[in-house]
């Protein structure tokens, strides 16, 4: 399911075996929450070369239905993605206004924002709903406790997760992957990797992350984490996307990423690019004609000046939105490929360096 090919210090790059595909690893996931990456197309992703997306359990579970889903064949068949896909359990929504109702032994009950109707996502019901929807990889019910976190929360966050990945169901149909807690507390990271490591899963994420805290703090986080989980199995840092803490994260032996980091800031007006962030809005941009990024070679940098996509953006035009978020999606591909190649060839350390002159 997971082989790792070569290594450069901590860096591994493998390939991960999926019901839809062979990816190559470190691969990055653009985030199809609701069954759609914002903004763009199935072709658009197509063209990008996107082969793998996540999508969020909870939130296809609330709407459009699972009924839905399974009428249209499953979540790849309704939106049209030939990928793999993985589905998020929803554990990352105890820390958004309006889902959280409360969590115990049995699980978490979840609020509706939608009607107010409550719903209660124990581990079995979790991967359940994840195997209707029929997604490649299922994510554990886990307890994301927020940032900051006092001890006796980030301690309950373990507990919880640890107790509730014993009775996460696994079988052979759909990948299961199991979920690191434990805040920013050391002590708590490593029991919660201990007592993860023990259990069967396909591939682990480290949750609970990225959400605030210190750069330096993540790093060492991840750090424990990946000395701990099992070496022949994938490693998912969640909810990280910027270009040089994913380098970072790789380094330390990260396999697997997820962001809205290239769609929130193209929606917003930035592109990632080989010179760095771009700021579109800003009015340097109204009168030049270069491409974006003149080493990027998608739909966007192939046929818009700098200056008509400040214009769009400036006048909040959604096809600006749309172009901004292509040309970064595509970015954040091409710069996993780059990172690939890089570990083959044994440069990731220099490859850092230049990355952090950049940004």
């Amino acid at each position: 399911m997971f082989k790792i090919i070569t290594e450069e210090g901590g860096a591994r790059l493998g390939t991960l075996k999926t019901k839809h595909g062979e990816l190559e690893t470190p691969f990055f996931m653009p985030v199809a929450t609701k069954a759609t990456v914002k903004t763009l197309t199935p072709e658009d992703l197509k063209n990008c070369d996107v082969r793998v997306l996540i999508s969020n359990s909870l939130h296809l579970f609330l709407r459009p239905g699972l009924d839905v889903l399974e009428e249209h064949g499953g979540l790849h068949e309704f939106m049209r993605f030939p990928g793999a896909i993985f589905t998020d359990s929803g554990g990352f929504q105890m820390i958004r206004k309006g889902f959280f109702v409360g969590a115990d032994q049995e699980g978490i009950t979840f609020r509706s924002p939608y009607d107010g109707k409550k719903y209660k996502f124990t581990p079995e019901f979790s991967k359940e709903v994840q195997m209707r929807i029929g997604s490649d990889v299922a994510m554990m019910l886990d307890y994301c406790a927020e940032y900051p976190a006092s001890y006796e929360e980030a301690k309950k966050s373990v507990l919880l997760t640890s107790l509730w990945a014993e009775r996460f169901p696994k079988n052979t149909e759909q990948l299961s992957f199991g979920i690191v807690q434990g805040s920013v507390y050391e002590d708590l990271r490593e029991k919660s990797a201990r007592d993860l490591a023990k259990m069967d899963f396909d591939g682990y994420g480290i949750g609970g992350l990225s959400i605030g805290e210190p750069k330096d703090v993540m790093h060492r986080m991840v750090e424990i984490v990946t000395g701990i989980l099992p070496k022949e199995k994938p490693r998912y840092l969640m909810g990280v996307g910027s270009p040089l803490e994913i380098i970072e994260s790789v380094m330390r032996g990260v396999d697997i990423f997820d962001s809205v980091f290239p769609t929130r800031n193209g929606r917003h007006g930035t592109a990632i690019t080989s010179q760095g962030m771009l700021n579109l809005r800003k009015s340097e941009f109204r009168n030049d004609n270069r491409a974006m990024d003149e080493e990027c070679s998608c739909y966007t940098c192939e046929n818009f000046t700098r200056a008509y996509l400040h214009h769009l953006i400036r006048e909040k035009e959604i096809l600006g939105m749309h172009l901004l978020s292509l040309h970064n999606v595509c970015f954040m591909i091409e710069f996993m490929k780059r990172i690939r190649e890089e570990i083959r060839q044994g440069n990731l350390e220099r490859f850092k360096k230049e990355m952090e002159k950049i940004y």
